[in-house]
């Protein structure tokens, strides 16, 4: 890891964060900026019902903030680690930025062409160190058979696409059907679909569903093997100690997220 990775690395995921802490709750008036402390008091007070029960207090201006904050907070942290992930593979297995991309078109009834995405790809052909690409390929053929494919299926595989998440706790069934259709899609492709998390949230249902649509699932344990571990996998298929990175960091990821929170968390 060059000094010039791990700073890019850093910034990729503070920068991603910086965005929680000029948020504001909305409380259903549209717009980008949310309303301020003032503004929400304004709006409640003016309203009869809310203002018998005292609902315009700047605890309850604290409480949606703070919801809505933590919120954002996680989903913010998870586009950093989508950002973080696509430059990994770019960086340590030289791929350019259409060779780390992938999607595909669908056609609407409307005859209108839809194009969708996942976060990264890792193609075969791509790679030029043998070596790598020797790695690449048997990580491939050991998850086919970890994933019972029929031969059919499981030989040809001419890469991998990855959707990237910092966890998985919701069961947002509109969100898991369009993971199985990204599944179905990858494979007519001859791509191993991986879902990756940097943590290991991830609820079982869930989980049970995208074994059955044939997704590898890699979970962020740090210990395993490379076809359980999002870590492992990063550190001794792909080339980068990712856990290590984000421990030797941690000092200054925490201090920006009490930072963050102690905002989150006071009406102002």
């Amino acid at each position: 890891m060059t000094t010039r990775h791990e700073q890019k690395y850093l910034a990729i995921l503070t920068e991603a964060l910086s965005v929680c802490g000029d948020y504001r709750p909305k409380f259903g008036q549209g717009g980008q900026a949310g309303l301020t402390l003032e503004d929400f008091q304004r709006l409640y007070e003016a309203d009869q019902f809310y203002s018998w029960f005292g609902l315009s207090s700047p605890l309850m201006y604290a409480a949606h903030k703070a919801a809505g904050g933590m919120t954002s907070l996680y989903r913010q942290i998870g586009m950093g680690c989508q950002r973080l992930f696509v430059e990994i593979p770019k960086d340590h297995l030289r791929l350019n930025e259409e060779q780390a991309s992938w999607f595909y078109t669908i056609s609407e009834p409307n005859k209108t062409q839809r194009r969708l995405s996942l976060d990264a790809r890792i193609s075969l052909d791509a790679i030029a160190d043998p070596q790598a690409k020797k790695r690449i390929d048997r990580w491939i053929s050991a998850a086919a058979g970890t994933l019972q494919l029929p031969r059919s299926g499981g030989h040809g595989l001419k890469g991998a696409v990855f959707e990237v998440r910092q966890g998985y706790k919701s069961k947002d069934s509109k969100r898991q059907n369009a993971d199985v259709a990204n599944a179905a899609n990858a494979y007519a492709h001859r791509y191993l679909p991986v879902v990756l998390l940097l943590s290991s949230q991830i609820d079982g249902g869930v989980a049970e569903r995208y074994a059955r649509a044939r997704w590898l699932l890699l979970t962020g344990v740090t210990a395993g093997t490379p076809l359980v571990s999002a870590y492992v996998f990063l550190d001794k298929v792909v080339g980068y100690d990712l856990a290590g990175f984000l421990r030797q960091n941690s000092n200054a990821l925490k201090t920006q997220i009490e930072s963050l929170l102690e905002k989150l968390l006071y009406a102002k």
